[in-house]
This record gives structure tokens, sequence and C-alpha cells, in this order.
């Protein structure tokens, strides 16, 4: 019930707005086409990948997201989307102009994934894992990783005092 409650909730709603509309912009699919709430969404088929592929890299980059299903699916084991959240980030005092940069640490680590997914020598996620450890995608997933971790770095992270 306390205004600064109040305030984040409102924040981590911007924040979650802010994020999904600039991944559609960017030509990702939301489930929903939006979101009213603090967390969205996004089917990977359109661009070639599925959420577990997805949340691969974007783990290795530390970036946490979940892989989902999505409509259509015919496997919870083989979903085609993610679920993004916002809650943790606006924890951390992000604001719009900082999800901004996280929408485009994403993108650039779903583009990986494609790359990645693209040159492995079979479909599965196994393949896919074996051909992630290649050294040149190490060394780029290790480049991104050390990006958005300096980015990161910037904010407070609740109950870490001088995280």
């Amino acid at each position: 019930m306390s205004d600064n409650f109040k305030e984040y909730g409102q924040q981590v709603i911007r924040n979650s707005r802010t994020l999904c509309n600039e991944l559609i912009n960017r030509g990702y699919k939301v489930v929903t086409g939006g979101t009213d709430t603090h967390l969205f969404s996004v089917d990977l088929r359109s661009v070639g990948l599925n959420g577990s592929k997805a949340e691969k890299v974007l783990e290795e980059i530390s970036i946490a997201v979940n892989k989902n299903t999505c409509p259509g699916d015919k496997s919870a084991l083989n979903p085609s989307g993610i679920r993004i959240g916002t809650p943790a980030l606006t924890s951390r005092n992000f604001k719009e102009k900082d999800i901004l940069v996280v929408a485009d640490f994403i993108d650039r680590g779903f583009k990986l994934a494609i790359e990645i997914s693209k040159s492995a020598k079979g479909t599965t996620l196994k393949d896919f894992k074996e051909n992630m450890h290649e050294e040149v995608y190490q060394n780029k997933i290790k480049e991104l990783r050390e990006q958005v971790e300096n980015f990161a770095s910037q904010y407070p992270m609740p109950g870490f005092g001088e995280w």
C-alpha cells in the first residue's frame, strides 16, 4: 500500500511494455501482441529459433529468461518461445532507457543463437550445445557476456550491499 511500492509496480509495467515494444519493433512476435503486465512471451518460430536454444544462449550471456510454450506447440519439451519479465531489472533501478539497452542485448543473443543453430551439424538441442562450444562461438558468447555484465554492474543488486 506504500507509495514506493505503487511506483515500483508502475515502473515494472513501464519497463515490461518498453522491452516488449522494442522486441516487436525489432521483428519478434509477442504471443499477445503486447503486454499490460510484468511479463510477456516471445514466439521465436518466425526467426527460426526455439525457446530452449534462445534460453541457453541468453543464460550464457548472463540474461535470465525461461523457455516457454506458445500456442500451437506440440510438446512442452520443445517450446517455441521464451518468457521475459521485468521485476528483477526494476528492482535494480532500471528505467525505460536502460531497458532499451537490455532489448539490444537480447536481440544480439537471439541472433547469435540463430547463427549457432544454422551451423550446427543437426537440429537437436544436444547438437546446438555441442556447436555452441566451438571456439568461434565461445569467443562471441564471452564478448557479449562481458558487455552485459559490465552494463549490469552499474546497478545495485538488492540484498548484496556493495555488489
